[in-house]
C-alpha cells in the first residue's frame, strides 16, 4: 500500500469510526481533516472506499443508505469489527511514517482516539524530524549564502522560520501532553 492511500485509508477508518457517512459527507469531512492545502477528489475516495468494502473493513450500510424520488441513490458505509482492529492497529503506529509531512497532521486529526503514550512518541518523533531538517537548513544556508540570490535566501528563511514555528508548537503539544492536560483548541487571534 502506498503511503497516500495509507493516509486516506487512517482518515476514512477514523471518521466512519465518529459515525456511518456517505461518499459526499465523507469527502466534505476529509476535507476538513486534510485541510485546504490537500484537496480529496471522488477519483480517490471512491477506489479507496471500494477496496476497503472489498477488504472488509468497511461495509455499505443498507438500512442507512439514501434513496429518493429522482434522486440518485447514496450508499452509506460504517466500519466493520475488522476496519475498528485495522484503525486501533494504525493509530497504535508511532514509527517514522507517523512523523512524515505525509501523515502527520491525519494522525494528529485523530489523537483523541489515540491512546496517550503513542500520541507523546508521535509527537516527539515529529519534533526530533524537524530538529533535523532545521539543522540540515541552516548548515546549507552557512555554506551557500554568499553563492545565492536574495530571493533564494528569502525562500530558506521563509521556510527555517516556518520549521522552528513548529518544533515551538510542537514543545507546547510535548509540555501538554506530559502534563496530562487535556489540549484545548486554539482561539483565533
Amino acid at each position: 500500500m502506498s503511503r497516500k492511500s495509507g493516509v486516506l485509508e487512517l482518515a476514512v477508518l477514523g471518521l466512519l469510526h465518529e459515525s456511518p457517512l456517505h461518499g459526499y459527507e465523507l469527502r466534505k469531512r476529509l476535507s476538513a481533516v486534510f485541510g485546504p492545502v490537500k484537496r480529496i477528489s471522488y477519483g480517490s475516495l471512491y477506489p479507496c472506499l471500494k477496496d476497503l468494502v472489498a477488504t472488509g473493513l468497511i461495509a455499505e450500510d443498507a438500512a442507512a443508505s439514501v434513496t429518493g424520488v429522482g434522486k440518485r441513490g447514496r450508499t452509506v458505509y460504517k466500519l466493520t469489527a475488522e476496519g475498528k482492529e485495522r484503525l486501533q492497529d494504525q493509530l497504535g503506529d508511532h514509527g517514522p511514517s507517523a512523523w512524515e509531512d505525509e501523515s502527520f497532521g491525519v494522525r494528529l486529526a485523530f489523537f483523541a482516539q489515540t491512546d496517550a503514550d503513542v500520541r507523546l512518541k508521535i509527537l516527539e518523533g515529529r519534533r526530533t524530524r524537524l530538529e533535523e531538517r532545521r539543522e540540515k537548513v541552516n548548515t546549507a544556508m552557512s555554506r551557500t549564502r554568499e553563492k545565492l540570490d536574495r530571493y533564494t535566501l528569502e525562500l530558506q528563511q521563509h521556510g527555517l522560520e516556518s520549521v522552528e514555528r513548529e518544533v515551538r508548537w510542537l514543545n507546547e503539544l510535548i509540555a501538554t501532553e506530559r502534563s496530562g492536560v487535556t489540549a484545548r483548541p486554539r482561539t483565533a487571534k
